[in-house]
């Protein structure tokens, strides 16, 4: 994508790419804390099959209790608790699996993400079995604080805004609402997320203005779907068809540059081990590498 889309009609220096490469946290400090969007991580070391929890926080099935239903979203949730006293978001829906992979991919490369993990099958008292559910942790120590927008934010002139809005693009994430976000709270420091990745990894609306033709969580269509249209002036014009599509607006290569200087850390089995995650099957998991990395490349 960033070569053969038109990257290499422009020339970067190293300077150049020093220049957008970081804005330090701690250059954005508030009173209520400082807030991070993105940090340098050593991503060529990332486990993306266990993710951000790693194997030591997978669930605990044996013990599990129903807690209750979970409130809010448009999928069928519940909260459960382990013997420990965790307790787990738990959903089964077409969402999960690109949750999943998607949470992955974002840890990998320095932007806080959810923890979470696809479990293939699971069986909920009164309410039936279910297949390649989502568990979301509830960590402690960690408040969840309050929701943020992608029209006011302490990080709207960052190279690392820039690069978290082309990687909802490179995902076809057409969900991008501010009721998809939050503030994860750790002493004085406000990790921003995005709580929600779900509607991943399958095609955009035919128009801006419509739902129509766009899916979730369908590797082929996600394979078949066009991700930039043209380069002009030096700005990426993006084929995202979506409700927020002006999110995609005035980002230029030199945006691209800087996540692609982050993405191109990641060797293949690190991207195959973010699908593999979330139990995809061994064609899909091919198809989606090699559609993310044709992304990339």
């Amino acid at each position: 994508m960033f070569t053969s889309k038109g990257w290499k009609l422009v020339v970067f220096t190293i300077s150049l790419a020093a220049c957008w490469s970081v804005v330090s946290a701690q250059d954005k400090s508030t009173a209520a804390g400082t807030p991070v969007l993105w940090q340098h991580v050593p991503i060529a070391e990332r486990d993306l099959y266990w993710g951000p929890g790693g194997r030591e926080m997978f669930p605990v099935m044996e013990g599990m209790t129903f807690v209750g239903r979970q409130p809010g979203g448009n999928n069928l949730k519940f909260r459960l608790k382990e013997k420990s006293g965790r307790e787990w978001i738990v959903k089964s829906a077409d969402e999960s699996q690109p949750e999943v992979a998607a949470t992955r991919l974002l840890w990998a490369i320095g932007y806080p993400t959810e923890v979470d993990y696809i479990v293939p099958k699971v069986s909920i008292a009164k309410w039936g079995n279910f297949k390649n559910v989502r568990f979301e942790a509830r960590p402690e120590g960690v408040k969840r604080g309050e929701r943020w927008s992608w029209d006011n934010n302490p990080f709207k002139a960052s190279p690392e805004f820039a690069g978290l809005r082309i990687m909802m693009a490179m995902l076809n994430n057409w969900d991008l609402k501010d009721e998809n976000t939050v503030i994860f709270q750790k002493g004085d420091t406000h990790y921003y997320a995005i709580s929600d990745l779900g509607s991943s990894f399958g095609k955009l609306a035919k128009h801006s203005e419509t739902r129509a033709g766009r899916s979730v969580n369908k590797p082929q269509d996600f394979a078949g779907s066009t991700f930039i249209k043209a380069v002009d002036g030096g700005e990426i014009q993006f084929a995202y068809s979506a409700a927020r599509a002006d999110l995609m607006r005035g980002l230029h290569v030199e945006h691209g540059r800087w996540l692609a200087d982050l993405l191109l850390q990641l060797s293949d089995k690190q991207i195959a081990d973010a699908f593999r995650a979330a139990n995809y099957k061994a064609d899909e998991v091919a198809v989606l590498t090699t559609s993310f990395k044709a992304r990339i490349a």
